[in-house]
């Protein structure tokens, strides 16, 4: 069975440049994990069983019968649901519906999302990796290349004091400029709270009304007799349905065969989507909060200076106090990223150089377009 999920490795990789939040991360790592290993486990046949197997006892092939029901649906009836299983019912849902001029259609619950669940699951995953691919597009590599390998710190004096001065020059010559670099990455963990509220509603709609309350239903239903309430896994993932099948006879007349049906797929999908359920209103909570974080840094330099003094206790408080004062709220979210990826003792020195440079100027020229796309730096990169 890992052979399976061996081709997931490449999205567990541990990059050693970090350009992004832990919360932001759940959503393009983790649970685009999650959603492939589900679609796979789900077409996966030598571990979940058949998708569907259905039972006649009249002469209609087997493997006819299955196919024509997983592609044209089954059904339970609603009012079936409540009564006593193995008395009234030979299963929730399951019993007589009589024949089809009698019977009440709007008494049948159709089940028809079974044949699409493994196409859903992937396309989620491709929805959560889509801001992370937006921020990868837009970041462009500016961390890696001003880190010019300084996370290591492990190299020659002189050569570090290259480093640290081409990016002290780099963070004078274009301090102000990195606003709509941050907000294109606040842009980013926006649209993850939009995706996975969205998700939520998409499947709901998939389930037909049933998803949103399907975590509370299910508690509720733990909590409660069980007599008395109808389970929501059984009534969502039916493990046992129906099927209509219609077949010439041989008078020519077209006869009417019910089928039963049992889906043990729905034995895996009930246990996926309880526990997607709970990981994404985790996800919705975390991401607004991190959101309202988000909010607090731009309106407020005083959280700005409290937050990189939590971080980085080697950086004296009135080195950052010059530096959030003199600079922008984009220029804060960049040292910020900076100081998480560089060697401590080298962050340090590059901080207080700042620092005193920009004490020691107090008329800070911001260069102009011109100015910014002639510099390059060394080691082949263009950081502009």
């Amino acid at each position: 069975m890992l052979d399976i999920f061996r081709g997931l490795k490449s999205l567990v990789k541990i990059s050693h440049v970090n350009t992004d939040s832990p919360v932001f991360r759940l959503h393009y790592s983790i649970t685009v994990i999650i959603l492939m290993s589900f679609s796979l486990i789900i077409t996966t046949r030598q571990y979940v069983g058949n998708p569907i197997d259905c039972v006649h006892t009249k002469d209609i092939p087997e493997d006819v019968l299955n196919t024509y029901c997983w592609i044209h649906s089954t059904y339970a009836l609603k009012s079936l649901f409540l009564k006593k299983v193995g008395d009234e019912v030979p299963y929730p849902g399951v019993g007589n519906s009589g024949g089809a001029s009698n019977s009440d259609q709007s008494d049948k619950k159709i089940y028809k999302y079974y044949q699409w669940v493994c196409f859903c699951l992937f396309f989620q995953a491709i929805l959560f990796y889509t801001p992370r691919w937006l921020w990868k597009s837009w970041e462009g590599g500016k961390i890696h290349a001003l880190m010019m390998d300084l996370d290591i710190g492990i190299c020659s004096e002189i050569e570090k004091k290259q480093k640290k001065k081409l990016l002290l020059d780099y963070l004078w010559d274009n301090l102000r400029y990195h606003n709509w670099w941050a907000y294109r990455y606040y842009v980013c963990e926006f649209l993850s709270l939009c995706n996975v509220i969205g998700q939520m509603f998409l499947m709901n709609r998939f389930f037909d009304g049933e998803f949103m309350t399907f975590g509370l239903d299910v508690i509720t239903h733990m909590e409660a007799d069980q007599e008395d309430r109808m389970d929501p896994m059984i009534y969502i993932f039916p493990r046992m349905t129906k099927c209509t099948f219609y077949k010439y006879g041989v008078s020519g007349e077209v006869e009417r065969h019910d089928a039963i049906c049992i889906l043990p797929l729905n034995v895996v999908n009930e246990k996926i989507y309880i526990f997607l359920w709970f990981w994404f209103i985790i996800l919705t909570i975390l991401t607004t909060l991190t959101l309202f974080y988000r909010i607090i840094i731009i309106f407020s330099p005083r959280m700005r200076v409290y937050l990189l003094r939590l971080r980085f206790r080697l950086v004296r408080r009135d080195a950052i106090e010059i530096i959030v004062r003199r600079s922008k709220m984009g220029d804060w979210f960049l040292l910020y990223r900076l100081g998480e990826n560089l060697d401590s003792i080298i962050f340090r020195d590059v901080m207080q150089d700042l620092a005193n440079r920009l004490h020691n100027n107090q008329h800070h020229r911001v260069p102009g377009m011109k100015d910014v796309d002639k510099i390059e730096y060394g080691f082949g990169v263009n950081l502009f």
